[in-house]
């Protein structure tokens, strides 16, 4: 039964399996650059802004880290590479040449240092009493940005549109993303919010 209660939904609704349907979601960042590739700070925050690669989704329209399922016995990393070359490099229509250039390019980027941002329960609106979603986001920064430079974006399987988005607290995202990007900008000392929060009244 649903760790977090009642949905109000019974069955497995519109998730494939009872209980538990694992996902992942691979949060691939890096930091805006100008024109000179210097770094770009928020005029306020002076803090660097930080950038992700979304997918507009087809199904219902709303901006998304490019995640999905994962296969019976996938390893989550397998899951991670393959959801983002799928959604985000339209692995799928690409020829077995392009496809092995694209998986060296993101071999370098998913064995760079990475993090876990967030495993277990996500309120997705798919979830009923008896089938939710859990998942696992791992943000993987290209720091200098040379990796993802040569990795040419284009949208595939559910997705309708790709492209580098900054991260701000401004964004409108599916489920739990907005939280996921935000623990990101925490990590990694960038920019997520202007209201400089309680605290600092004159």
């Amino acid at each position: 039964r649903n760790p977090a209660g009642r949905t109000g939904l019974s069955g497995r609704g519109l998730l494939g399996r009872w209980g538990p349907n694992h996902a992942a979601d691979p949060v691939v960042t890096r930091w805006k650059r100008d024109g000179s590739g210097n770094k770009v700070a928020h005029p306020v925050t002076g803090k660097n802004i930080l950038q992700f690669i979304a997918i507009k989704r087809k199904d219902c329209g709303e901006w998304a880290i490019p995640g999905g399922m994962v296969d019976p016995g996938e390893k989550i990393s397998a899951t991670l590479k393959r959801e983002f070359q799928e959604e985000a490099l339209n692995s799928l229509q690409k020829s077995p040449e392009e496809k092995a250039e694209l998986e060296k390019q993101l071999d370098k980027l998913f064995s760079q240092e990475h993090f876990v941002v967030y495993r277990g329960y996500v309120d997705d609106p798919r979830n009923t009493d008896n089938a939710w979603m859990e998942t696992e986001a791992v943000n993987y920064h290209d720091e200098t940005g040379e990796t993802m430079d040569n990795l040419p974006l284009e949208a595939g399987d559910d997705a309708g549109v790709v492209k580098w988005v900054d991260i701000t607290e401004k964004l409108q995202l599916y489920a739990s993303h907005s939280y996921f990007l935000k623990l990101v900008t925490e990590k990694r000392g960038a920019h997520w919010s202007e209201d400089p929060g309680p605290g600092c009244l004159e």
